[in-house]
C-alpha cells in the first residue's frame, strides 16, 4: 500500500466527500449517478458526455454539477475518481488516461475489448496506485451473496457444474453495440461477461484448463475469426478445480418474455440457483436445493443496481489505492476470450 496516498485519502475523507467526474451519463451511467446522490458517499464534481440530451438529464439528478466537454477537462477539475459509461470501444484508453492522471476509475464493463486492453488498464492502476474496478454489478445481488457464502461455508460440498444463462429478447438499442471494432464482440462480451465473472468470483477464481464454444449471428454458426457480432453462444469451460461452467447467452432470443437469467450451482452435497422471476431484468429468487427440497435464501425486493458503485465510493473515501484483486478484472477478459477463440 502507498502509505503516503492512504494518509492523503484518510484526510480527505475527514474533511470533504470525494470528488467524483461522471464520462458518459447516458441510462447506465445516470443510474449510477443516482445511486452515489442518493448515498451521498460523493461529491458529483463534473460530468461530460456529447449527447445534450444525456446532459441535460444527467444535471437534473446532480444539479451541482459541472458541465465539460471532455475527458480532459473533466480531470482538471480535482477529481479523486471517475465513473466511465462510454461505448467499449473507449474504455481502456479513458481508464488509462484516467489513472495516468491520479485519479481512481469505476468503469462499466467490459473494461477492455480483448484481454489486453484490460491488462493495460490494471497496470495502468497498479502503476498509479489508484483503485479500479469494474461494474459488475450482479456479483452485488442478494442471491449471489448468499450462493457464495453458502459455497465457501461447505453446504454446497465440492462444485462440479455451474450453469449459467444471460437472454435478452430485445438486445442493444446502440449501433455502436454491432460494430465488431467498437464493441469488441456481441453478446457474450456484453451479457456473457456477467456469467463468466459470476462463476469465476463465487469459485474463488480457479484457472480455466480448456474452453470450447460455437456462436451465431441470426441462426449461422460463426467461424473463428469471422469479423462479425455474435447474437447467441454458448460455452463450456473446464476449471483446473474441477469444475465445469456451461453458459448461453442471446441478444434477440424469442424467449417468451423479456429476459432470462440464471445462475445454478451443483455440489456433493447440494445446489444452489439464483434466477430472475417473470422475465425481470431486476428481480431474483434464490433458493438452496437439496435434493427434490428448496429453501429460500432471497427473494425481491433487493435494490442491487448501485451497488458495486456505491463499494468503489466507499473504498474511494478510504484512500483509494490499488486493490490487489484488480488482476481478476483480467482473468474474466482472458476467459472471454477464450471463448471468442483468441486465446
Amino acid at each position: 500500500m502507498n502509505v503516503e496516498r492512504a494518509v492523503v485519502g484518510c484526510a480527505r475523507q475527514r474533511t470533504r466527500r470525494p470528488r467524483v467526474g461522471f464520462l458518459g451519463v447516458g441510462w447506465i451511467g445516470r443510474a449510477r449517478m443516482r445511486a452515489l446522490v442518493e448515498s451521498d458517499m460523493v461529491e458529483v464534481a463534473g460530468i461530460a458526455d456529447a449527447q445534450e440530451p444525456a446532459v441535460r438529464a444527467a444535471t437534473e439528478v446532480a444539479p451541482e454539477a459541472t458541465v465539460v466537454p471532455d475527458i480532459e477537462t473533466l480531470l482538471r477539475l480535482d477529481l479523486d475518481g471517475i465513473v466511465i459509461a462510454t461505448p467499449s470501444a473507449l474504455h481502456a484508453s479513458q481508464v488509462i488516461r484516467a489513472l495516468n492522471s491520479g485519479v481512481s476509475v469505476f468503469c462499466q464493463k467490459p473494461l477492455g475489448r480483448n484481454a489486453q486492453e484490460a491488462v493495460q488498464a490494471v497496470e495502468a492502476a497498479r502503476a498509479a496506485s489508484r483503485l479500479l474496478a469494474v461494474d459488475l454489478s450482479y456479483r452485488f445481488t442478494a442471491g449471489m451473496q448468499r450462493i457464495k457464502q453458502e459455497i465457501a461455508g461447505g453446504a454446497l460440498g465440492e462444485i462440479y457444474a455451474v450453469d449459467l444463462v444471460f437472454h435478452n429478447a430485445y438486445g442493444p438499442d446502440k449501433p455502436w453495440f454491432y460494430d465488431i471494432e467498437q464493441s469488441g464482440g456481441g453478446c457474450v462480451i456484453d451479457l456473457g461477461t456477467h456469467l463468466v465473472d459470476l462463476a469465476l468470483w463465487t469459485l474463488s477464481f480457479p484457472s480455466i484448463a480448456s474452453a470450447s464454444s460455437a456462436l451465431f449471428a441470426k441462426g449461422k454458426r460463426l467461424q473463428r475469426g469471422e469479423q462479425q457480432v455474435e447474437d447467441f453462444a454458448v460455452a463450456t469451460l473446464a476449471l483446473e478445480c474441477g469444475a465445469t461452467v456451461r453458459l448461453a447467452c442471446s441478444w434477440g432470443l424469442p424467449a417468451g418474455c423479456d429476459a432470462v437469467i440464471s445462475a445454478s450451482f451443483f455440489g456433493t452435497k447440494a445446489g444452489a440457483a439464483m434466477s430472475n422471476v417473470g422475465g425481470s431484468f431486476y428481480d431474483f429468487s434464490t433458493e438452496l436445493l437439496q435434493g427434490t427440497r428448496r429453501v429460500a435464501l432471497a427473494a425481491p425486493p433487493d435494490a442491487w443496481g448501485g451497488r458495486a458503485a456505491l463499494d468503489w465510493a466507499e473504498r474511494l473515501a478510504l484512500g483509494g489505492d490499488f486493490d490487489p484483486r484488480s488482476v481478476e478484472l483480467v482473468a474474466v477478459a482472458r476467459a472471454v476470450d477464450r471463448i471468442y477463440g483468441r486465446a
